[in-house]
């Protein structure tokens, strides 16, 4: 399959760039970004080519991966899969539920496969774990705490703008959201939605399997107090998400395998666009509580 690659970024030269091109069955055909020269630059770096112009990119590809902020995201998304192109997206999906809507429609007319990298989901403890957990009855309640420290931190993400107005519900809840709803069932309701300190977010939702969930969100926690935990209560006791010593290399090479067969066998990925809008569509109620909030 080939494969090109839109964005220059950070993420785009820590992880998308590295994993396609160490990929066995991808060819890393070609890179295109906002700012020509960094596109030229990351391409030299991993010997591939350096494209002006996205639609030619389009053209000569399978498939497309994207290291892009999320609005930049969607529009893209669109436009590749009307070119025919599988696509290897990024979380969250949108910012937007209509955005979000039109790459899902997009995907659907054009009969490509999609994938969404929700970094966690695809390293193999937290793949072992979500399965087992899935197939046990009787949880009553879960607790998700993803706390980053980015804007407290000298991260080459801390300036991000979409990362600064969204802040840790639309960057951090995507991964949240990614484990506990394949468990717990989707959530019905957001019940509730606080601020804390900085961009920190609190919210609680209801699952369809009739459990509640808390999550702890935050981009401006103490150094010391970052990390990302996920523990369930239910009537087979409390269990908690192991973690991983994969990096997010290793887990784009794996979500580029689930590409593969996506868009091999015809059957949708668990974590495909469809998955990433309904996440979009949570973290909207979730954002339109916030401000009510705060009115």
């Amino acid at each position: 399959m080939r494969i090109g690659l839109l964005g220059t970024g950070p993420w785009a030269q820590m992880a998308h760039a590295p994993a396609l091109s160490r990929h066995g069955e991808l060819d890393f055909a070609g890179v295109w970004g906002r700012r020509p020269e960094a596109a030229k630059e990351l391409a030299d770096r991993f010997g591939t080519q350096v494209y002006d112009d996205a639609d030619a990119l389009f053209a000569d590809v399978d498939a497309v991966a994207v290291a892009l902020p999320p609005d930049v995201q969607a529009e893209l998304a669109v436009r590749a899969a009307r070119a025919g192109c599988h696509l290897l997206l990024d979380k969250p999906l949108a910012p937007t539920v209509g955005q979000g809507r039109a790459v899902v429609e997009a995907v659907a007319a054009a009969g490509v496969a999609s994938v969404v990298f929700f970094t966690t989901r695809f390293q193999p403890e937290t793949e072992a774990w979500i399965a087992e957990q899935a197939g046990v009855a009787g949880w009553f309640t879960g607790r998700a705490q993803w706390l980053g420290s980015v804007f407290r931190s000298d991260s080459p993400f801390a300036a991000s703008p979409w990362r600064r107005e969204k802040g840790a519900l639309w960057d951090m809840g995507p991964h949240a959201l990614s484990i506990l709803l394949p468990v717990l069932g989707d959530a019905g309701r957001v019940t509730a939605a606080v601020r804390g300190p900085g961009d920190t977010v609190h919210l609680v939702l209801d699952h369809a399997g009739g459990a509640s969930s808390t999550l702890a969100l935050s981009l401006t926690a103490p150094p010391a107090a970052a990390g990302a935990a996920v523990e369930l209560r239910g009537e087979a006791g409390v269990t908690l998400l192991p973690e991983s010593s994969a990096g997010a290399v290793p887990a784009l090479v794996r979500a580029a395998d689930a590409l593969l067969a996506a868009a091999r066998t015809g059957r949708p990925h668990p974590c495909d666009a469809s998955f990433a809008l309904r996440v979009t569509e949570i973290l909207a109620d979730a954002e339109a509580l916030l401000d009510e909030g705060s009115g």
